[in-house]
C-alpha cells in the first residue's frame, strides 16, 4: 500500500481524482499484493516437482480425457466436499503433472497443498516411528487440504508401510482431500496390498468417496522425444 502510494504521488493524474477513488486503488493494491504474497507461499509449501498449470494441458493428446470433468476439478468444489481424486494410467501419460496441475489450480483458490512421492513419504514415516515424531508428522499431514501420493504401487509395500499408509488415510478421510496417482488400475489395489484386513479397510476409504480420472495411450515422453 505504502508503494502503491508512492506511485500516486509521482504520477500528477492521480492528484485530480477524489480522495474515494484514490483511497480504493491502495486497498485493491494491498489486497492484490497479499493475494499474490500467499500464493507463491503456497506454491513454496506445495513442494511441486513440476511447474504444471492447467493452461499448458495439451487436450489434443488422446488420453481419453474428459473436458467437462476436469474443468470440474478445477473448481476445486471437490475438495471443498472433502472428495479424493484416483488418477490411474501406464507410465508417462501425464499422471503426476495433471495431479500437480490441479495442486496448482487449489493454490489459486487458497486451498494447502503438499506433494509426495508415496514410496519416499512412507521412508520418512518409518524414520519418524524411530525419533517419536510419528504422531506429530502424522497430524501436519492430516492438516493438509490437498495432499498429492504420486507413484502409488510402484514397489511392493512392508507390512509396516502398509499399516501407516492406512493411517494416513484414515487421518485424511472424510475431512481433507487427497490425489492418488498410479500405474496399477485401481482393480488391482487390493491383490497388491497383500493383506486381507488392511486392503479392506484401505480400499473402503479410498473408494468410498473419491472420483476417478482414468488417463489412456502411451507414454508423452516417448512422442516428445520423437519429435
Amino acid at each position: 500500500m505504502a508503494q502503491a502510494f508512492q506511485q500516486q504521488m509521482e504520477q500528477p493524474q492521480w492528484h485530480q481524482l477524489p480522495f474515494e477513488e484514490r483511497f480504493s486503488s491502495l486497498v485493491e493494491a494491498e489486497q492484490t499484493y497479499r493475494s499474490d504474497a500467499r500464493l507463491q507461499r503456497l506454491l513454496k509449501q506445495a513442494h511441486f516437482k513440476q511447474s504444471a498449470c492447467v493452461e499448458d494441458l495439451d487436450w489434443r493428446s488422446s488420453r481419453g480425457l474428459d473436458q467437462t470433468f476436469l474443468r470440474s476439478l478445477l473448481t476445486c468444489e471437490w475438495l471443498r466436499q472433502h472428495h479424493d481424486l484416483l488418477i490411474t494410467g501406464a507410465s508417462g501419460t501425464g499422471k503426476s503433472w495433471i495431479a500437480q496441475a490441479l495442486g496448482h489450480a487449489a493454490c489459486r483458490q487458497g486451498f494447502t497443498v503438499r506433494y509426495e512421492r508415496l514410496h519416499r513419504l512412507l521412508e520418512q514415516l518409518r524414520i519418524a516411528h524411530g525419533d517419536g515424531s510419528y504422531h506429530k508428522r502424522l497430524a501436519q499431514l492430516g492438516r493438509i487440504e490437498l495432499l498429492i501420493l504420486d507413484d502409488f504401487a510402484l514397489k511392493p509395500l512392508a507390512p509396516s508401510e502398509r499399516h501407516d499408509l492406512l493411517e494416513l488415510i484414515e487421518e485424511r478421510h472424510l475431512s481433507r482431500s487427497t490425489i492418488l496417482t498410479s500405474q496399477l488400475p485401481v482393480s488391482g489395489y487390493y491383490e497388491y496390498l497383500q493383506d486381507p484386513t488392511i486392503a479392506d479397510a484401505l480400499m473402503d476409504r479410498l473408494l468410498h468417496n473419491a472420483y476417478r480420472l482414468e488417463l489412456k495411450g502411451g507414454s508423452l515422453r516417448k512422442k516428445d522425444q520423437l519429435r
